[in-house]
């Protein structure tokens, strides 16, 4: 069966595919979610980061939770969480609001402070709009290929990485990205980097060493979701819109996805509209990709959630309970577990 779970304003929206439709389930609720993730070597670990409870850890799926890290990670706030893809043991990272990173190398029973990330000099200028006395960690990926090599997104001012598990960091270049909210990388583009941000979509083909803007077609650049097809990782969606309002305010929703391939567009971006929510009136969305099965992608936004099968040019709705509450709610997050 394919588990989506997803990161709603104030609680997580669990789905289950079935002979029958989608199942839902609601946990964790008044929690503010901020991110989850499934382990990739236990398909039924789930860790959920909160915004004022802290971390959360699921070895049914979902179902159930218990807290973790309640006496080591010195924040609530947790902004961030992600497992490593590719350790023997895997490694669970965390990061939180004042921007620190947490790791764990025993799935979450103890952890320590990789302190030497706020040594980093752009550390000194990092500030998150709403909130400009301090910053938080957005987003942390591992490297689809190579172990211990790590990035970590501060919303706002750098996109920084580490090449031994977090013991050292090595600080943003300066035509890189400087808002990320949402990375990735792909094991069958080892080097590549891939950034939707703030300030624009960011790509790297040398570990961030440099970068490249491609924005052709691409008329909204403020963008925040990204997800990269495991079969191609030529085929790229991102949720942009034309500012952080439109963007994120349920008063001033105007927002989209586009795509890119260059097998069809020639690298051009696309706006999709075939299958997806009329513009106005849509949060942006977040999107993930199915690990399972080749060019799936998934999109959760306040109108609903949408699926993709042929790379994000045909979107569907899933026929799910979608309470009214949700369309005044701002998902932040969405992890997918697909079928074997």
């Amino acid at each position: 069966m394919t588990i989506l779970i997803a990161a709603m304003q104030d609680l997580l929206l669990s789905l289950e595919s079935s002979k029958t439709g989608w199942k839902t389930h609601e946990s964790l609720k008044g929690t503010h979610p901020q991110s989850v993730t499934f382990d990739p070597r236990n398909p039924n670990r789930v860790y959920c980061g909160t915004f004022g409870d802290g971390v959360w850890k699921s070895d049914d799926g979902g179902q159930t939770w218990d807290r973790v890290g309640k006496d080591a990670i010195s924040s609530n706030d947790v902004t961030s969480v992600s497992v490593s893809r590719l350790e023997r043991r895997n490694k669970v990272y965390v990061g939180t609001e004042p921007s620190a990173l947490y790791r764990s190398d025993d799935e979450g029973h103890s952890w320590q402070r990789m302190s030497t990330l706020n040594n980093l000099e752009s550390s000194k200028s990092w500030s998150f709009p709403p909130r400009p006395w301090t910053s938080h960690v957005r987003w942390i990926e591992s490297d689809a290929n190579i172990p211990d090599y790590l990035f970590v997104a501060i919303e706002a001012g750098a996109l920084v990485q580490s090449r031994d598990g977090g013991r050292t960091w090595i600080d943003r270049v300066e035509q890189g990205p400087y808002d990320t909210h949402t990375l990735a990388t792909h094991q069958k583009a080892p080097k590549s980097l891939y950034s939707s941000a703030g300030d624009g979509y960011f790509e790297s083909f040398d570990y961030g060493e440099s970068w490249k803007r491609p924005t052709a077609g691409l008329k909204h650049h403020y963008l925040y979701g990204l997800a990269v097809d495991p079969a191609d990782p030529h085929t790229i969606v991102v949720s942009a819109s034309q500012s952080a309002w439109q963007a994120h305010s349920v008063e001033g929703a105007n927002s989209l996805v586009y795509r890119r391939s260059l097998e069809n567009d020639g690298g051009e971006w696309k706006a999709i509209s075939n299958g997806l929510p009329e513009s106005r009136g849509t949060i942006i969305a977040i999107l993930a990709a199915n690990p399972k099965n080749s060019g799936e992608f998934y999109a959760i936004n306040n109108r609903g959630v949408f699926c993709s099968t042929d790379t994000g040019l045909v979107w569907r709705e899933l026929d799910v309970s979608w309470s009214k509450e949700y369309l005044l709610q701002h998902p932040w997050a969405l992890a997918i577990r697909g079928e074997d």
